[in-house]
């Protein structure tokens, strides 16, 4: 009786032990919730969860009224810029990206990036995309403007809607930016409201801080611009130049005009240079033989051209920054392959 007795506990002994374990390995094997996201946990049998990881219940819906308190609750936040995050009755609340504005018009209210996210690394021709405002165009487009750390101009390029822009709400866009490097690692992107009147009151922007690929071998190239602080009187084909650090390139000459196309920066501008050349003028070719630059242009570079002044001064910028170069003796300017009458006041 004794025998039988010790065999019944050892049994029930065994029994709980294995049941301790099963219980043990369940929570080994199985799908956990963190950070909103399901974590496989061992080897568990059952399919990932469908529901939501970490939803809140719905006697939380009343306390999610913004950003701050839909991420705290453990909502889903989408990778834009601004941040998004999406509560479960559908409403989807944008991050304030400017918190001294707390007025209508915040920035996240007017303009959305989805591409590139902020300190993102950019190599090479990009694409942005995002959603704006109908009244964040003009026309359908809007000015998107690259700097690198120094305030230096790298690229530019024009978004265009992707819908009816003639609207108050969101509208997608989409730009393709030129890009080949830069002489910092740190640079930001800016996506300019199309401002027709030019009326600082109808202005603004978002900027997105990003990582730049840094070029190689770097060559230093001069532009000629006027400065009336060098020059008050204003001599019209007196011009200075300025220095610019750029990649090493088999055609300087180019990348000098180049440079001169992009204007002055901020900090030049502060020190009194300024151009005469239209904003958007492109060069349609440029030709060095026999020590002569026949460089030629699209009609920008004559457009609302008024004034023998200027045209002596646009003339002047363009010669001179040719000239730096050894090999060029003389300009020759033309439009369109005319010659004739080009650059006439």
């Amino acid at each position: 009786m004794l025998k039988n007795k010790i065999i019944v506990v050892a049994l029930i002994a065994f029994l709980i032990i294995l049941a301790a374990l099963i219980f043990a390995r369940g929570q080994e094997d199985t799908w956990l919730c963190e950070n909103g996201r399901w974590i496989k946990h061992g080897q568990p049998t059952a399919a990932e969860p469908t529901e939501a990881c970490g939803e809140p219940k719905a006697t939380d819906e009343n306390a999610v009224t913004d950003f701050a308190s839909c991420a705290a609750a453990g909502y889903p936040i989408m990778e834009s810029y601004p941040r998004q995050c999406r509560a479960k009755n559908g409403k989807t609340f944008t991050e304030n990206i400017n918190p001294e504005n707390t007025g209508e018009a915040k920035k996240s209210d007017l303009i959305r990036v989805d591409n590139p996210a902020p300190n993102q690394l950019i190599q090479g021709p990009f694409t942005v995309t995002g959603q704006a405002r109908g009244y964040w165009f003009f026309e359908a487009s809007f000015p998107i403007k690259l700097y690198d750390g120094n305030g230096q101009l790298l690229a530019t390029a024009i978004a265009q809607a992707e819908g009816d822009w003639m609207t108050e709400d969101f509208v997608p866009f989409t730009a393709n930016v030129n890009f080949d490097g830069s002489l910092t690692t740190e640079g930001v992107l800016v996506l300019e409201k199309d401002n027709p009147s030019g009326l600082p009151a109808n202005a603004d922007e978002i900027r997105i801080p990003v990582s730049l690929k840094a070029i190689g071998e770097i060559i230093t190239v001069k532009a000629f611009f006027m400065n009336n602080e060098l020059d008050p009187e204003i001599s019209c084909n007196l011009v200075f130049p300025v220095e610019r650090k750029i990649a090493k390139t088999i055609t300087p000459a180019r990348a000098a005009l180049d440079e001169l196309l992009r204007g002055p920066t901020e900090a030049e501008k502060q020190a009194g240079f300024s151009t005469t050349l239209n904003d958007g003028v492109k060069i349609q070719g440029l030709d060095i033989a026999s020590g002569v630059a026949r460089v030629d242009f699209d009609d920008q570079l004559e457009f609302q051209m008024g004034g023998s002044c200027r045209v002596s001064a646009v003339r002047a910028q363009i010669t001179e920054t040719l000239k730096q170069f050894p090999m060029v003796e003389e300009v020759i300017i033309s439009v369109n392959g005319r010659t004739e009458d080009v650059l006439q006041p």
